[in-house]
């Protein structure tokens, strides 16, 4: 009972913290791949094999086998991205350029802290069970009202809560596997402005671009997935790991509010026509599978050498579209996504039993087709990673890991044209991103 009681109390403590916490998302995608700080250092190179804290639990649950007794590990990020927008050229639907009316140079990225726990306890020297709760994916971009692409969006935010029980079992001296299931909590904010000066021009006499709404939409909820790995150790040096986590679907619900200039746009709003009032709405959501391949070998007792291939499902994600209750049209953004590929190179040097030395670089592909797909929500673009980190162990129980990393960010292009549908009254946008992001991770490992 004393045991269900700690894993609890774990839970409970880190479900709070991340409720707390502003997510951000730089890896590919809105993927948060800061689950540990070891890994920070080496790019996340070979996180599935290298077996050496709780944070297996994320990477490859088979991994727990190699840890003995209780432990606990706490890891913090913070991951500060620059994204700073610069126009080239966009248009309003009335042939008017938004950059009269909108501020140019504006920066989406923000700041933030993203936090992790992991607890994995041993029944016996082959089955060992844990618990780790995270954030697997966020995102969190915003944006001045009055900036150009302020109809396209302003605000973002994706929040999501995964907690993942696991347990593991070594089967010999060189096959282990290990199980998790995911129980996750997503939240999602999207905000823009809505330009009710050219919707009713003709009819109110309202002026394009001077008469702004605002509208924001929420929705949240719960459901369930899965992770699995294997672990093979073909020698006492080399482990290689084979790691599933499964995609998982969310239905959001929620409402939507809309703030307008003045009554008279507020009454034109409401009519059976556009029904763009405040509502209940639904949004279906598909948070990606991957699956990675990875590898560590140790060449001495100095040096170690880790790989990793990353494959995510993002194919999937084919749209945003939220459905009003109120009979509105669906607000619609056409996202075709592909599926992508992470490449990942480590090293670890230990001069010294209690001192380890990492460093890592990683090219990480966009799922963003084309800057016709690249939507100011998440600005994203192909990466390269190059990182390193520090780990000192004060005693047997007490272990401090710190990493850092910067992400070398291709400049992404938006190219918005009024020619599609969607974007008839949001007008076109054509710019692009000078972005980069700055990652530093910290975390404690407790042993007993």
């Amino acid at each position: 009972m004393g045991k269900v009681k700690s894993y609890v109390r774990i839970v409970a403590v880190a479900a709070a913290v991340l409720l707390l916490a502003t997510q951000s998302a730089w890896c590919a995608g809105f993927a948060i791949v800061e689950q540990s700080v070891r890994g920070l250092g080496t790019s996340y190179a070979g996180a599935g094999a290298i077996a050496q804290d709780p944070s297996t639990i994320f990477y490859n649950p088979a991994g727990l086998t190699h840890l003995d007794g209780d432990q606990v590990e706490a890891g913090l990020h913070w991951i500060s991205p620059q994204a700073e927008f610069n126009d080239k050229g966009s248009t309003h639907i009335t042939g008017m350029n938004l950059n009269i009316r909108g501020k140019d140079g504006e920066k989406g990225g923000e700041d933030a802290f993203v936090p992790n726990l992991y607890y994995s306890h041993s029944f016996s020297d082959a089955f060992k069970a844990g618990i780790g709760v995270n954030a697997p994916y966020g995102l969190m971009t915003e944006y001045d009202r009055n900036w150009t692409g302020r109809y396209h969006g302003v605000k973002s935010s994706l929040k999501t809560i995964n907690i993942n029980p696991t347990i593991a079992y070594r089967f010999s001296d060189t096959v282990s596997a290990g199980f998790g299931v995911s129980i996750q909590y997503a939240e999602a904010e999207l905000t823009n402005s809505v330009d009710f000066g050219t919707i009713f021009a003709s009819s109110l006499g309202t002026t394009p671009q001077g008469d702004d709404g605002y509208a924001k939409v929420e929705g949240d909820d719960w459901d369930y997935g899965l992770n699995l790995g294997v672990l093979f150790e073909p020698a006492e040096t080399t482990r290689i790991g084979l790691s599933f986590r499964s995609q998982i679907s969310h239905e959001l619900e929620g409402d939507a509010k809309f703030y307008y200039p003045n009554e008279l746009v507020a009454a034109a709003a409401a009519s059976p026509g556009l029904r763009l009032v405040n509502c209940d709405v639904t949004a279906d959501l598909t948070l990606p599978a991957f699956l990675e391949l990875s590898a560590y070998h140790e060449l001495n007792d100095q040096w170690a050498l880790l790989a990793s291939i990353t494959w995510t499902n993002w194919k999937q994600m084919e749209e945003i579209r939220i459905e009003f209750d109120s009979g509105a049209a669906d607000s619609v953004v056409t996202m075709e996504w592909e599926d992508t590929f992470r490449y990942a190179l480590g090293a670890i040097y230990t001069p010294m039993p209690e001192l380890a030395l990492r460093a890592g670089v990683c090219f990480d592909e966009s799922p963003v087709p084309s800057a016709k797909r690249r939507s100011v929500r998440v600005p994203d673009g192909d990466r390269i990673w190059a990182s390193f980190g520090v780990g000192y162990t004060f005693t047997p129980m007490f272990e401090v890991n710190l990493g850092y990393a910067h992400l070398f960010i291709d400049d992404p292009e938006v190219d918005k044209d009024i020619t599609e549908a969607e974007n008839m009254l949001r007008g076109a946008l054509y710019g692009e991103y000078d972005a980069s992001v700055d990652i530093v991770s910290l975390n404690v490992v407790a042993r007993f």
